[in-house]
């Protein structure tokens, strides 16, 4: 089997699928009580590191994506595909997985 090197740089999304890198879980509650990594949620923000082209419409032209490169979003808990590049931890998924950006 062919080993492959893949780097953030290398990574283009292919039609509405979108490439977020995604922040910490919280390490501890709001009262203060330290979490360990078995109780931790999975996170649902991110930042949008990188957007494929859009999706092709039924008349042939593409549909613009809503999101863009540096917009920070908020998408469905177990949406995408978990992908972890060195000790960063990212999500490949579709727009339409994208519930919100985030201001």
């Amino acid at each position: 089997m062919a080993t492959v090197s893949l780097n953030v740089s290398t990574v283009k999304p292919l039609g509405d699928r979108v490439f977020v890198k995604v922040h910490e879980a919280e390490e501890k509650t709001a009262g203060g009580i330290l979490l360990p990594d078995t109780a931790k949620e999975k996170p649902q923000v991110g930042e949008v590191i990188a957007v494929g082209p859009g999706k092709y419409n039924d008349d042939g032209s593409r549909q613009k994506m809503e999101v863009k490169v540096g917009d920070k979003v908020l998408y469905s808990k177990y949406a995408g595909t978990d992908i972890k590049l060195g000790t960063e931890d990212y999500v490949l998924l579709s727009e339409k997985d994208i519930l919100a950006t985030l201001a």
